[in-house]
Parts: structure tokens; C-alpha cells; sequence
């Protein structure tokens, strides 16, 4: 039973391209070997017999000479056989001729490979035992060459028929000479024996030449691919034979036209053994499709973690994509590469459980917080324990932070002990870590992590693993690079025909899967980043009572979960909204309103305390009529801020866009606003505290306290700069005759009067302040005495006309006295004195004037 591998018999077979697609579709790049053996077989004459090959690739020359010398060898024997023809009985050649090209058709594909049998190898045998070996050899080879051009798509070209047709006359050649030979009839050997001895002849060479291709165009040990790919099929052979024998005893005692009736048994045989094959084809199928189903799961569960650790997934398929590469040229088993590629996407799985705010803290971990991120290695291990894989993925992922100078954790390995699949994976795992940017530092350039990966080598990474590294690293960072480029997953491949489907053993086209799942990764990190900004959030609540403060930090917070274009915080006071904090577009328009409850998109949001998503911003002005501004704004995401007793206030936020904000922003929003409104609350209280601490109750200007923590803050700015500053102290005379005549409440008015009096004369940025009583005093930097004497005319005027508008008569005045930083003082204490002092002089000056006034008018 031939087979053919690519057109090329195969024991029982032939191999054939697939779904006629050319075998011209060669690798530019280096060979390499697919997810399965079958792949390798099913490829390996796309990657030969392009010779010099496609884009300039050469195979190699082992594999060359191998080809040329079997065609060489074997393409002579046909001619050489027909030369020397003779047969016994045309008719029975003719017939068994026909039998053998009809059994060539009856041809099933082999599983796990694009192999074909068929029952040419039968008549093979038979040839051999009853027929002349000219009569043999031309049936065998006529017989392989129906079965690699029946219904083939495509055609095979010449070069792979040449080395069919030279390795079945070889095979056939061998088997033969072994049953003829005369040694084996001299030391007693019979028949049967003989029989077996060249079925088993013929098979070794027929596999063996086919299995030496793929292993030197592999670069692999061809004893491993021959048990891989053939050995499997060696107990068919021997059946063969045993069939062969039936029907040469049938022959030598019935006749032979009786032995060719044996065709109908060969064909119940096929249609049985093809039977067979078909449904173990079922099952290897459904085998293989749980096992990736199996993998696919681990790998998106790997994956969903990854992305709760880090903002992309990238960073998994990076190193397992490196570590695969490396790993394949440092030649570990098949075992450990499977390893390998599973570690490679489970070995965070143990940072489950690590705290999330250990994970994505942006600043170096205390000993503390890094010794509770040292057990995630030991937890990923006991958890793909209970996964039970058939190859050994838990150690690597339990050593894949260990040192090779045994530094390490968690068991302190040291050198060869560590598995070498946790070499690989630690080595490339810091690699890409260096490359990539962590809340905790800025990525390196390649060449930059390569140099750091170096001068660990020895240390803590294998120097043959950084030595590979070294190697490739350039090649793999262009393969990722253009990937990115492309907008495509990146797998490290050959470069190939685009239009070979992933059956032909490539890197897998991206399907639907692939490409969904950047957007559900991306749901997860979103989430994460939000349960991470909404703590912050909270932590900023927390540590300020500053009202301005506060929304300030929540409107940057704010910023990186939500974009707007403009925020406002409207406080609710006096039955308006206050614009508290404006930062966006239309400043000037916002800082203006006083919005009346009920008025406006946030008016209605604080009366009804329900959040109004995408309203119309032109809304918030309308109350003004003919006076409101246009905003430039088009949309409005408004929410109630709720304190103990209702709304507190209204957060706005505004875009440029129509229907700008989601659902999504609403919800952010609304969990952000929960904890807000009582933060506003306290902040305002603590400011009327503040206030009131500070301010004066009656005139609310600054009071005793206030104004010396302010004087002792301009003396030091007055120092520093060398400027003038100036003290004034004001005392009111005849302020006690205004309360006996008037009353306490007309008094109170009074003092209110007079302090708006003060402030409106004096300038911007001076300091008017209430000592106690009836006396104020005035804190003007950069004045000098005689800006000070220009200013006194002008407060005496100012306490005049006070008394005028409240008591409808000139009831009060005032005395002025004067001190000034540094030439009176250099201290508050001192300066407050020296103004004292002098304001009670001119005090002085003005009762001993009204004491004079009397005798003045007798005279």
C-alpha cells in the first residue's frame, strides 16, 4: 500500500495540497514547525520544492542532496528493469496490472495527516512473490503514479513525481532482493519469513526517505518524526504482506484468474478501513477541538487578569510570543514548549490574590506590600495544580521568578534546578516589563532593556537564555512594532501568502474571537480604572476641607473618567445657584450666572434633585431674557449634589458635541456625586466656621485674630521685598452719644455703614479689619507716609458720611493714627503700638479742640 507525501508515497499514501491551493505558497522566512506534526507533513513541500524556492529561500543543502542523489538512484531502475523484460505470461501481467491500477484508486486519506492509501501495496507484494522483477517494479510504479494523479488538486509537478516515482523503485528494488535472496534460503529462512522480512524492507525505505526530508528541511532528528508521523502504520504493513501471502497460495493452487476475483475483498476492505478512518478522524476532531477549547478558556481567563493588572493584554501575548521563539532555539522538548506557551499566559494568574491597590500603585512597594506580592507565584501554581495540564505548567509558573544565583522567590532555586521554561519566561518577562510602561516608571528603549537584561546575566537570568535573547530581540521588536503598525494581533511568523488559510499550518488569521476581544479587555481595564479613580475620588474627599480645594481635585479626577469641554459646581445658597468652581470653555459666561431655583437645565436639577443627561446648555441663560449669552456648548450632563438635607448643589458638566455624554458617563457621574454632595456640605460648613472665626459677626470684615495673622504676613512679604507698608488705626469719636441717643440697633447700622464706607475708599488689596468696638484698623502695602496722608481726609469723610445717611446728621468722626514698616516697628506688635499711640494723640488734639470751642465763642 503506497502512500505519498505532497505527491509523495508514503507507506500506504499519497499527500496532497489542499483544497487546490498551489504548493508554490512557500515560507519567506524561517522554516518552522506548525502547531502539529501533520502540519510539517502537510507543508513540507511548500517549503522544498520551491527550489530555489519562493522570495529567494533556500532549503538547505542536506535536503537538496538527499532529493537529487534518491532521484539519481532510483529514476534508472525502471530502464534498467524494462531492458531486461521477461515474463512467464503476458495475460496474467495484463490482469493483475489492471487489478493493481484499479486498487490504486480505492485510496482513503490517512488521519492526523494529508496522507492517501490505497491497496497498490498489496499487489506490490504479490508481485514480488509470483511475479519477475521487471513485471513487479513497472506494476508498483505505475500503480503510485495513478494514486498521486487520481483526482489530485492541484497536479504535482515533475521534480515531486521524479522523487515519487525514484523512491518506490528503490523501495520496491530492496524488498524484492531481500525475498530473493540466496543467503536467506541458505541459512533456512522460508517463505513466510521472507515474506515479512520485505514488507518490512519496503516500508522502512519508503518512510524513512520522506521522514529524513522532513527532518533536515526541519532541522530535527528524523528518528523522532519517522515514529512521530509513520510507525503508527508499520502493523498494516505486516497485514499486508499476510494478505499477499493468501493470495499467492490462491494463485499457485487454484490459478491466477481465481486470485484476481480477490479484487472484490480489496475493495470490502477499503470501504471498511475507510470507514474506520472516518469516524477516527471524527474523533481526533472533536478531541482537538475540546483541547483548544480547553486552551482558548484558560488563555481568556489569563488574559481578563492580565488586564485587571495592567491597561493592555499586550504585554501576555508579547512574552508568550518571545518565550515560544526563545524556546525553539534553545531546542527544548515539545513538552516544555507546550509549557511554555500555557505559562506564558498563566503566570500572573496568582496576583488574584494581590490587593488592587498594591498592583497599580504608581510609587515603589514598602517590604511590606512586596512580600504579600511575593505569594502570587506559590497561589498561580496551586491553582493550575487542580487544571492537571499534560505537561509541566506549574513549575514554571511557581519558579518563574526565582534568580539563577538563587535570590529568588519563592524556594530560593538556584542555576539548572530552576525549570528551563521559568528561565525563558523570567528572562523574557522582564524584557517586555522594561519595554512597557508601568504606573511606577517610564518604558526603556529595547536596546536599553537588552543592556539591563545583559548585565543580569549570570545573576539573576540564564546567560544562555539572555544570550538567545540578545540574538533575536531586534527580530521580535519588529515583529510587535509592525504588528501595531498593521493594527493586527502579532504573532512571530514566517512571512507568508496572506491567501493560505491557517489549515495550511501558518500563524492563525485573526478571526471574529481575536478581534472582539480587545473590546472586552477593554471593558475590563475601564473598569478597573474606574474602581481605581473612584477610590481616589474618595481619598481626595477625605483629605481637604477646602471647598475650592476640593472641586478643583474632583474636577481633574473627573477629567480622566469623563471628558468635557466645561465643569461647573453650583452651590445652592439663598435660593440660587452660585457658580463655585468654573474651569472650560465659556468661563466669563458661567462665573456670571445666579441662577434661581427651577431656572436652567441645573436650576431644574437642584429643585427636582434627578440627573438630566445631554440637555441643552442655552437653557442655564434663558432666565436673563434678552440679556442671556449664547453658549457655544451643546450638550449638558447635570447632576444633583445631595447633602443631609437635600441638594447641597448641582454638578454640570458640558460639551461641544450634540449628545456628547452616555449612560456610562451618567453612571460614573451619579457614583462620583454620592460622596460629593456631603463633601460639599462639610466644606461649606467649615468655611462659615473658618469665616466666622475670622470675620467679624457685625461688619463681617476681618477681625482681631484675622488681621494680625494678615499684618504679620505683609511685614514679611515687606521684608523680603523691600517695599513700604503702612498701619493705620482708626477709633470714632462720639460713637457712645449715638447709642444713648439713638439706640444699640441704629448704633449696629451705623458700624455696618462705616466699615462699607472704609473698604470702598480704601483700594483692592488693602486689609480693612474691625479691632473691637467702635475702632478699625487699615493694613496698606506699598504705602507711604505721604499716600498715607492723602488716604486719612478721605476715611474721615468716609466715617462722616455714615453717620449722615444712617443718622441723617454729622453724629460721628473719626481719629487717625499712623506707623510704618520699618521706621516705626518691625513686628505687628510694634507697629500696632506706634499706630495706637499716635491715633490717641490726634484723639487728644480733637477733645481738647471741642473743649476750646466754648471759650472761643464768650471772648
Amino acid at each position: 500500500m503506497p502512500r505519498d507525501l505532497g505527491h509523495r508515497k508514503v507507506s500506504t499514501g499519497a499527500l496532497e495540497p489542499r483544497d487546490g491551493r498551489s504548493v508554490d505558497s512557500a515560507l519567506d522566512g524561517e522554516p518552522r514547525l506548525g502547531k502539529k506534526s501533520a502540519h510539517t507533513i502537510r507543508n513540507w513541500w511548500k517549503r522544498v520544492w520551491s527550489l530555489p524556492a519562493q522570495h529567494g529561500r533556500f532549503m538547505g543543502w542536506p535536503a537538496t542532496v538527499f532529493i537529487v542523489t534518491q532521484v539519481l538512484a532510483g529514476v534508472p531502475l525502471l530502464p534498467y528493469a524494462l531492458l531486461h523484460w521477461h515474463t512467464e505470461d503476458s495475460l496474467r501481467f495484463a490482469s493483475f496490472l489492471a487489478v493493481a491500477l484499479g486498487a490504486s484508486v480505492f485510496k482513503v486519506r490517512l488521519p492526523g495527516i494529508q496522507a492517501t492509501m490505497s491497496a497498490n501495496f498489496l499487489f506490490i507484494l504479490v508481485g514480488i512473490l509470483d511475479l519477475s522483477y521487471p513485471e513487479t517494479l513497472l506494476m508498483g510504479c505505475l500503480g503510485g503514479l495513478v494514486q498521486s494523479l487520481w483526482q489530485a488538486k492541484p497536479r504535482p509537478r515533475l521534480i515531486q513525481l521524479l522523487f515519487n516515482f525514484a523512491n518506490l523503485a528503490i523501495s520496491i528494488s530492496l524488498a524484492n532482493l531481500v525475498f530473493h535472496s540466496q543467503f536467506a534460503y541458505k541459512i533456512g529462512l522460508q517463505w513466510p519469513l521472507l515474506l515479512a522480512a520485505a514488507s518490512t524492507t519496503y516500508f522502512a525505505m519508503n518512510t524513512m526517505s520522506v521522514s529524513g526530508i522532513i527532518a533536515m528541511t526541519e532541522r530535527r532528528n528524523p528518528i523522532l518524526v519517522w515514529k512521530e508521523c509513520y510507525l503508527w502504520s508499520f502493523p498494516y504493513s505486516l497485514l499486508g504482506a499476510l494478505i499477499a501471502g493468501g493470495v499467492s497460495i490462491i494463485n499457485r493452487s487454484l490459478g491466477w484468474q481465481v486470485a484476481i476475483l480477490v479484487l472484490p475483498v480489496v475493495y470490502w476492505i477499503y470501504r471498511s478501513y475507510r470507514t474506520y478512518l472516518d469516524r477516527l478522524e471524527a474523533e481526533k476532531k472533536h478531541t482537538e477541538a475540546i483541547a483548544d477549547l480547553h486552551l482558548r478558556t484558560i488563555e481568556a481567563l489569563s488574559l481578563a487578569i492580565e488586564a485587571k493588572d495592567h491597561n493592555t493584554h499586550d504585554h501576555l501575548r508579547r512574552v508568550q510570543t518571545y518565550a515560544m521563539q526563545i524556546g525553539k532555539d534553545l531546542n527544548v522538548t515539545e513538552s516544555e514548549l507546550n509549557a511554555i506557551r500555557a505559562a506564558a499566559m498563566l503566570h500572573d494568574i496568582g496576583k488574584l490574590a494581590v490587593p488592587e491597590h498594591i498592583l497599580s500603585k504608581p510609587g515603589r512597594l514598602t517590604p511590606e506590600e512586596f512580600e504579600k506580592l511575593k505569594i502570587h507565584p506559590i497561589v498561580g501554581a496551586e491553582i493550575l495544580d487542580r487544571v492537571q495540564f499534560p505537561y509541566p505548567v506549574v513549575p514554571i509558573v511557581r519558579s518563574h521568578h526565582e534568580k539563577w544565583n538563587g535570590t529568588g522567590y519563592p524556594d530560593g532555586l538556584t542555576g539548572e534546578a530552576i525549570p528551563i521554561g521559568a528561565r525563558i519566561l523570567s528572562a523574557v518577562d522582564c524584557f517586555d516589563a522594561l519595554t512597557s510602561e508601568r504606573p511606577y516608571r517610564r518604558a526603556v528603549s529595547a536596546d536599553e532593556a537588552m543592556g539591563l537584561l545583559r548585565a543580569e546575566s549570570g545573576r539573576s537570568y540564564d546567560p544562555r537564555v539572555v544570550a538567545c535573547i540578545e540574538q533575536r530581540y531586534k527580530e521580535l521588536e519588529e515583529v510587535v512594532s509592525r504588528s501595531k503598525r498593521e493594527g493586527r494581533p502579532f504573532e512571530l511568523t514566517s512571512k507568508v501568502d496572506r491567501s493560505v488559510a491557517p489549515s495550511a499550518g501558518f500563524a492563525e488569521m485573526p478571526d471574529e474571537a481575536e478581534v472582539r476581544a480587545a473590546s472586552f479587555l477593554a471593558s475590563i481595564v475601564s473598569a478597573r480604572q474606574e474602581a481605581q479613580l473612584l477610590f481616589e475620588l474618595a481619598q481626595t474627599l477625605g483629605n481637604s476641607l477646602s471647598l475650592r480645594e476640593t472641586l478643583s481635585v474632583v474636577a481633574a479626577r473627573l477629567k480622566q473618567m469623563i471628558p468635557y469641554d466645561s465643569i461647573v459646581f453650583y452651590i445652592y445658597e439663598d435660593g440660587k445657584l452660585m457658580p463655585r468652581y468654573v474651569h472650560g470653555v465659556d468661563y466669563d459666561l458661567f462665573t456670571s450666572i445666579e441662577m434661581p431655583l427651577g431656572q436652567g437645565v441645573s436650576g431644574w436639577v437642584a429643585q427636582t434633585e434627578k440627573p438630566i443627561i445631554n440637555g441643552d446648555p442655552a437653557a442655564e441663560t434663558k432666565y436673563l431674557g434678552d440679556r442671556a449669552q449664547v453658549s457655544v456648548l451643546q450638550s449638558v450632563l447635570s447632576v444633583p449634589l445631595r447633602g443631609r438635607d437635600g441638594a447641597a448643589g448641582v454638578l454640570s458638566l458640558y460639551l461641544r458635541a450634540k449628545h456628547g455624554f452616555t449612560k456610562d458617563h451618567l453612571r460614573l457621574l451619579l457614583a462620583a456625586s454620592s460622596k460629593l454632595g456631603l463633601s460639599v456640605e462639610n466644606a461649606l460648613q467649615f468655611e462659615k466656621a473658618q469665616d466666622s472665626a475670622s470675620t467679624d459677626f457685625l461688619t463681617e470684615l476681618p477681625n482681631a485674630r484675622s488681621i494680625c495673622v494678615h499684618l504679620e504676613r505683609e511685614i514679611a512679604r515687606s521684608r523680603r521685598n523691600g517695599t513700604a507698608l503702612a498701619v493705620l488705626l482708626s477709633d470714632l469719636n462720639g460713637f457712645k452719644s449715638v447709642n444713648d441717643n439713638f439706640g444699640h440697633l441704629v448704633g449696629n447700622k451705623l458700624l455696618q455703614q462705616i466699615s462699607k464706607n472704609l473698604k470702598s475708599a480704601c483700594r483692592e488689596y488693602d486689609q480693612v479689619g474691625r479691632l473691637g468696638g467702635d475702632e478699625f484698623v487699615f493694613v496698606l502695602p506699598e504705602l507711604t507716609k505721604e499716600g498715607a496722608e492723602e488716604l486719612k481726609p478721605r476715611l474721615e469723610l468716609a466715617v462722616e458720611e455714615a453717620g449722615q445717611s444712617i443718622c441723617g446728621a454729622k453724629v460721628v468722626t473719626a481719629s487717625i493714627g499712623c506707623a510704618f514698616y520699618p521706621k516705626d516697628g518691625s513686628t505687628a506688635e510694634e507697629l500696632l503700638s506706634e499706630a495706637d499711640r499716635r491715633m490717641y494723640e490726634t484723639k487728644e488734639t480733637y477733645y481738647k479742640l471741642r473743649r476750646e470751642a466754648p471759650r472761643l465763642q464768650v471772648s
